[in-house]
């Protein structure tokens, strides 16, 4: 039986991400070491034998902001269609490795800091206790004045959860068991199943949360550093259409040395 799955990967390093500061819509490019690591990540996870086969994906969602964008391209997909932001593909026929349409959406832009944009968390604890005298801030619980609530960002990542299981997963599985029953002989070749999304750190951990079910407000158990990949699936895909179904995730991290799971 197909298990679909959705990868997530964090953008590569920029000097705020590296300094701790909170970048939502603020333009930055990665750093040097940020695009070295991510073609690192590239060699290590992407390829037919590797953890994300660029033939199985149905789809990839990336995010309207540049350094996500400079992500993918570093990652050496090889999509038949050229990147939406840019004026023609860089590859030829013979080196396309995917079929995945690219979709670029609002709803995995980074959470809108608002008021707190290009602040660390120390300085938005000081910023706090001059204005309110509680230093206290929890984005899980207290979103961003001026930004986003978690209501705000549940919205729009329900969104996308709810894109994925129709138009992807739920008729890949189907198509699957359609073969099976038909047994070895079929001519009929199921959909690929997996979908990529390329985004950034708090958006991608908010969507790991709601992709297993979890409230915002229950705060993450885990942390996603710029250039992380995580794998999102289903334990059992018989219950593809239930939104509450059980599933799992796994990070991944890469390094020059190889690949880490956490």
């Amino acid at each position: 039986m197909v298990t679909p799955r959705a990868f997530i990967i964090r953008h590569g390093e920029t000097e705020w991400s590296l300094n701790g500061r909170h970048t939502g819509t603020t333009e930055l490019p990665l750093t040097s070491n940020g695009e070295q690591r991510i073609r690192a990540t590239g060699r290590a996870l992407v390829g037919p034998d590797r953890l994300i086969v660029p033939s199985k994906l149905a789809h990839i969602y990336v995010s309207p902001r540049k350094r996500a964008q400079r992500t993918l391209e570093l990652l050496e997909l090889y999509c038949r269609d050229k990147f939406p932001w840019q004026a023609s593909r860089g590859h030829t026929d013979l080196e396309v490795r995917t079929d995945a349409r690219i979709e670029v959406t609002n709803d995995i832009r980074e959470w809108d800091y608002g008021d707190y944009e290009g602040l660390t968390s120390l300085q938005i604890r000081e910023k706090r206790k001059h204005e309110t005298g509680d230093e206290r801030w929890n984005i899980w619980t207290d979103g961003c004045p001026g930004g986003e609530s978690p209501a705000d960002v549940t919205a729009r990542l329900d969104r996308v959860i709810k894109d994925i299981r129709e138009r992807f997963h739920i008729p890949a599985v189907e198509k699957a068991g359609e073969k099976e029953g038909e047994g070895d002989n079929s001519a009929s070749v199921p959909p690929p199943p997996d979908v990529l999304l390329v985004a950034h750190g708090h958006i991608l951990r908010a969507f790991a949360m709601r992709w297993v079910g979890k409230s915002l407000e229950d705060g993450p158990s885990f942390i996603l550093e710029a250039g992380g990949v995580g794998t999102l699936r289903f334990v059992d895909p018989l219950f593809v259409r239930d939104v509450q179904m059980t599933s799992e995730f796994t990070w991944w991290l890469t390094d020059y040395l190889g690949v880490q799971k956490l």
